[in-house]
């Protein structure tokens, strides 16, 4: 790999976190100015604006003839959202989770990566595909306002001391988002130039690069939304960020990225063999984890944390095409899957038993 290579792909990383950064603070700052919850501005603002790299990747990967890459972008960034981000912000500090999010938002974003294997099937997320993922969107949206209107959740912010300095003002804010989309359509743009040229070297898929660097790169604003808004006590914003997130890579992300290919969105064999379903059962796993008294503990981190790097690890392994893949796939398989679900299973019958007596 070249030292241009190497310096792309770390610039594009570097301007997609400064540019989800922007576009994170002056969306929160418009809905803060709005009075919406920090729930509501968790589950759309910031989770749209974090959210933004992974589009402006996706469009640029799919314009240039790499939708595997961009399929790979999304569903590793879900996964990674999950498993890590989650994982370490519960680590850092146990995570209280709403009870509304539980009920409502984490049945919708189970329910759209369901959606995912279903409309790939054929092998192709085409544009029709997009439009009715999209389509789910404007519905889950309204849905979210009109129940957050109605259990007064968005309310008219007194106006600040002091707000009428330039930085308080609401052109201040806007012109935040604005500097911030521009700064991350630049980094899409070094971030693929750069993945498309480290696949070709090291001799991997576009599927395999989404997945990994792509993927995290991309969800560098999430790391940041989520770990910070915990530290500050915000955990209504670091969990509502994780499930947001995830919901707008998939309806409005995919969705977007589908509608305007010409040849929709191409879903690899592999991807469906492997990657979505694993996609899957991370957004059913959160179900357990998320109810079982609302928190999500220290312990249940680290368990998120310790499969992102098993997850990892049996990527690595299976593009180098290791020895090691056959049995690190079995004892996955055989034992450490099971177990874990197992585990979550118990608890969450625990749980419910304890809410009987």
């Amino acid at each position: 790999m070249s030292l241009g290579t190497f310096v792309m792909i770390v610039v594009g990383l570097g301007l997609l976190a400064l540019g989800g950064e922007l576009l994170v603070r002056g969306s929160a700052r418009l809905a803060a100015a709005a009075g919406i919850s920090p729930l509501v501005v968790g589950l759309t603002v910031v989770a749209l604006g974090t959210s933004s790299p992974e589009l402006a990747v996706s469009l640029r990967a799919v314009t240039s003839g790499q939708s595997t890459l961009a399929l790979g972008n999304l569903i590793g960034s879900n996964i990674f959202n999950i498993l890590l981000i989650l994982g370490l912000s519960a680590l850092l500090v146990p995570l209280a989770v709403a009870r509304q999010l539980v009920r409502r938002d984490v049945p919708v974003m189970i329910a759209a990566s369901l959606a995912v294997p279903v409309l790939g099937l054929d092998g192709r997320i085409g544009r029709l595909d997009g439009l009715l993922l999209l389509a789910g969107l404007i519905v889950y949206l309204v849905w979210l306002v009109g129940a957050a209107m109605r259990s007064g959740q968005t309310t008219v912010a007194p106006r600040p001391v002091g707000s009428c300095g330039w930085r308080n003002h609401w052109v201040t804010h806007a012109a935040l988002v604005i500097v911030g989309l521009g700064v991350l359509l630049l980094g899409a743009r070094y971030m693929v130039t750069g993945a498309t040229a480290l696949a070709r070297w090291a001799g991997l898929s576009d599927l395999v690069i989404g997945l990994t660097v792509v993927a995290a790169g991309t969800s560098l604003p999430e790391v940041a939304a989520s770990l910070i808004a915990g530290l500050r006590g915000e955990r209504d914003i670091a969990v509502g960020n994780v499930i947001g997130s995830n919901i707008f890579n998939l309806l409005c992300v995919l969705g977007g990225t589908a509608a305007v290919a010409r040849q929709g969105v191409a879903v690899p064999p592999s991807a469906l063999r492997f990657d979505i379903p694993v996609m899957v059962a991370v957004a059913v796993a959160c179900l357990p984890i998320l109810i079982t008294g609302f928190v999500v503990s220290r312990g249940e981190g680290a368990l998120l944390v310790a499969f992102y790097v098993a997850y990892t690890m049996y990527l690595a392994l299976d593009a180098s095409g290791h020895d090691a893949l056959g049995p690190y796939s079995w004892l996955m398989a055989v034992f450490i899957l099971p177990l874990t679900a197992l585990g979550l299973a118990g608890g969450l019958v625990g749980w419910l038993w304890r809410r009987r007596c």
